[in-house]
């Protein structure tokens, strides 16, 4: 598959994913390991990763921990992802994933990142510059760090509003609310964080699509809502699409809603119309249930998935 143009990710929190597979998870009693692997997390991370099994050119960058960073460096070097991260002090947190094969159920325990000085952000921001030079869009995931301010992503995105790359923003609580606020292209939040940016229950889609619609009216262009196993949203000025998650062996559901974003915008890059794009996005999404790590299979399975994706338009009363 030929390589599509430039895309850039943004992970200021990257990790180390400690995935740990159980039978079953039983609290306060023993538990005995079914399989462990170590992968190069962070949501940036697992978006250039999947970005690049769709055959797109990839520079990934954000901030990482000089003392276990090889990890990172070997993904990078396998997948074909230009480094732009800059290197810190010490190590890159580590973040445990207990999995629970009887029901692919995830308990997640997440330590904290390390502390950032204003001239590695100084040192980054370069970094960005010369990386988004080539790039059409930029996609800003995850949580901020310590000595990163919550203002981060929209002073970022406010910075690019001139600059003709698309930025998607993929964070919650104060770093979305500020974000949105600077209209960003597109946020892809899952519902409790859309519920949460708007400050009400949503219980189904016709809430959640109103909602989008509304962040929309506010000035950003498309809003993604991730549904786990009730699908996905995809709401623009005009559309309010809702796919329906498709039924697939589930191995994992880490990184379900990073490779939702990579698979849209492969879509974009391949010049899909917005229902081609919400069908690759499911697709990926589909597609990394069953792979452990940020992997996918091959072309044909994910257009045999593509095939399958059932497209529904919500009116503007639902």
């Amino acid at each position: 598959m030929g390589r599509t143009p430039g895309v850039f990710t943004l992970t200021l929190n990257p990790a180390v994913d400690h995935s740990i597979g159980l039978p079953q998870l039983l609290p306060g009693g023993l538990n005995r390991v079914a399989w462990e692997k170590a992968t190069a997390g962070g949501k940036g991370v697992n978006v250039a990763s999947f970005l690049a099994d769709l055959g797109c050119c990839v520079t990934a960058g954000g901030l990482l921990g000089a003392d276990n960073a090889d990890i990172f460096d070997r993904v990078f070097l396998d997948r074909g992802i230009a480094d732009a991260f800059v290197r810190l002090p010490g190590r890159t947190r580590v973040n445990l994933k207990l999995i629970e094969e009887n029901s692919a159920t995830v308990t997640e325990i997440n330590f904290p990142g390390q502390a950032v000085a204003a001239a590695h952000l100084a040192d980054l921001q370069h970094r960005i510059d010369a990386a988004l030079a080539g790039c059409a869009y930029c996609i800003a995931s995850g949580s901020l760090p310590a000595g990163v301010r919550v203002e981060y992503y929209a002073d970022l995105i406010a910075r690019l509003a001139t600059t003709g790359q698309r930025v998607l923003l993929d964070t919650s609580g104060q770093a979305l609310r500020c974000g949105v606020a600077a209209h960003p292209w597109a946020i892809k939040p899952n519902q409790a964080e859309l519920e949460e940016l708007v400050g009400r229950r949503l219980p189904d889609c016709a809430a959640l699509g109103a909602a989008a619609r509304t962040i929309v009216e506010q000035g950003v262009h498309l809003v993604i809502v991730s549904l786990g196993g009730h699908g996905a949203l995809f709401v623009n000025a005009n559309r309010c699409l809702h796919a329906s998650a498709l039924a697939v062996p589930v191995r994992t559901t880490v990184g379900a809603g990073d490779a939702l974003v990579a698979g849209f915008i492969a879509g974009c890059l391949r010049g899909l119309a917005d229902d081609g794009c919400a069908r690759l996005a499911t697709a990926v999404a589909a597609a990394a249930l069953g792979v452990a790590g940020a992997r996918l299979p091959g072309e044909e399975s994910i257009e045999a998935l593509m095939a399958r994706v059932e497209l529904r338009e919500l009116p503007p009363g639902e």
